[in-house]
């Protein structure tokens, strides 16, 4: 096998014009935390921050003599996430025993699925774009299955120099292993399906999706091959806990793989780690098959059974999901594709939109929460739940531009008060004299004096009407932005016969 020195800073030129003649093939596998108050098979709690070893049972400490409960909960969230998926739902589905050691799991097996999971096919539609002309386009990922099973305590390494401890708090906490099929060939798609999955979740209730605190992790599969050929060998990559490094482990792999072929290597089956300072990805072990588990039903569970009734059920409570208010947004509310994708990619920003959208224009309202209100959200770092400025503020800065009050370019200036200082908007516009000026005469006054200071400009005009707008700009700078526009446009032109 050629060694290839993959811990280069830049690894795309060892492969420079070879990219295009490899696809990458990607699969995830994605462990969502249930959102359930207590574990899958005992009453400790989940709460996140606690202190080490806090929320431990004696099942989930794997004490002698403990059986493991089902929590009814869990299985409620694996069955509407199933539906979320548009996946079957399998009425009978089997617990079994994985069996591998680690200091962090006290039982020496977990407790999973394998062959007779709870969730079997569904799909996930995802939008990729745009492209040069501004398209998107839609792609569907096959999900392979949904199966719960336990979470794993956590080692933690770096407290002392001799000794590693391991906190249980995690173990035995419910998680669901949402496995897609090989069906992504860029990072991007796989970004884009990531993202997807964690909405339909955060939509659904059934997990919170915060990758930070690793209520969400992605294993992410990567081979290449040449275009037309089966599979090549695929190196998994453990536990990413971001979208963003997602994109850039597939980036960094599949040019390290390409890298191994085109040099004559081979590529080795293995489970890798990626290094987000570096962005590289490195070996940390051979990766096992099913049989390296040995796996086998657990004898402490039954069959986990239940009757289509109880799956019809929860599916009548589902909420709505983002493709179904996506479509709704662009059929009722007539906004664009593009700005509906973006409104609904999380259920807070969504809810937002819809409350200030409640009687008034929702193609102004969608202008100015995407534009504005995540524009700043995203400068700041803040998610939408910690926004400065509420819906009532948004909605009333919109409500004063449309009664006249104030201008546009007046209530961007008032959006930012309100985002730093945060009060009323329609007092602040009295308190601090941001009305509108729509006196006709006080307008026209100011336009005559500006076109008797400038004989120049007003001949250039003359020649050339289109310079008309340097006379408007010049008014509205006079009033400091607050002149009407229309007004100002209206008797500029009638001032300079151009009407």
């Amino acid at each position: 096998m050629t060694i290839i020195d993959t811990r280069v800073p830049d690894l795309k030129r060892l492969i420079s014009g070879a990219i295009d003649n490899w696809e990458v093939v990607i699969g995830m596998e994605v462990h969502a935390q249930v959102s359930s108050r207590s574990k899958l098979f005992s009453g400790a709690s989940t709460n996140f921050g606690s202190e080490p070893n806090a929320n431990v049972s004696l099942v989930d400490a794997a004490m002698p003599g403990m059986l493991p409960v089902i929590n009814r909960e869990c299985v409620r969230q694996a069955i509407r996430t199933g539906l979320g998926l548009k996946a079957k739902i399998n009425l009978k589905s089997v617990f079994d025993r994985k069996n591998y050691f680690y200091p962090d799991l006290p039982q020496g097996y977990q407790i999973s699925q394998f062959q007779q999971p709870i969730v079997g096919e569904g799909k996930i539609t995802i939008s990729v774009g745009p492209d040069s002309h501004g398209q998107f386009e839609d792609i569907e990922i096959g999900i392979e299955q949904l199966h719960l099973e336990q979470d794993a305590g956590k080692s933690i390494h770096d407290q002392h120099p001799t000794m590693s401890f391991v906190d249980l708090n995690r173990s035995g906490i419910a998680l669901m292993e949402i496995i897609s099929k090989p069906d992504m060939r860029s990072a991007d798609e796989a970004k884009a399906y990531l993202t997807k999955l964690r909405s339909i979740v955060r939509y659904l209730g059934t997990c919170n999706g915060n990758m930070n605190e690793g209520s969400m992790r992605a294993d992410v599969n990567v081979s290449i091959r040449r275009p037309g050929e089966s599979f090549g060998t695929r190196c998994e990559i453990k536990n990413v806990n971001s979208i963003r490094f997602v994109g850039q482990a597939i980036d960094y792999e599949a040019h390290r793989q390409i890298a191994i072929l085109e040099n004559g290597g081979t590529i080795d089956q293995e489970t890798r780690l990626f290094n987000a300072a570096k962005g590289e990805t490195y070996s940390m072990r051979s990766k096992e098959e099913a049989h390296d588990y040995r796996y086998f039903p657990d004898p402490d569970l039954l069959p986990l059974e239940f009757n289509q009734s109880f799956v019809d059920d929860l599916a009548a409570e589902l909420p709505e999901l983002p493709d179904d208010k996506k479509n709704r947004l662009i059929a009722k509310a007539g906004l664009t594709a593009y700005d509906a994708s973006i409104l609904v990619i999380e259920k807070e920003i969504a809810d937002y939109f819809e409350t200030v959208a409640k009687g008034r224009d929702s193609k102004i309202v969608a202008n100015w929460v995407i534009n504005d209100l995540l524009g700043a959200l995203n400068k700041a770092e803040l998610d939408i739940e910690k926004t400065p400025v509420s819906p009532e503020q948004l909605g009333a800065i919109i409500d004063l531009i449309k009664q006249g009050i104030i201008s546009g370019k007046i209530a961007k200036k008032l959006f930012e008060i309100v985002w730093n200082e945060g009060g009323n908007p329609a007092e602040i516009i009295d308190q601090r004299g941001m009305k509108q000026i729509t006196d006709t005469d006080a307008i026209k006054k100011i336009v005559d004096q500006i076109i008797t200071d400038n004989p120049d400009k007003l001949a250039q005009v003359r020649k050339k009407s289109t310079l008309s707008s340097w006379f408007v700009g010049q008014v509205m700078k006079a009033t400091d932005g607050k002149a009407n526009p229309q007004a100002v446009n209206a008797l500029v032109k009638k001032k300079l016969g151009l009407e």
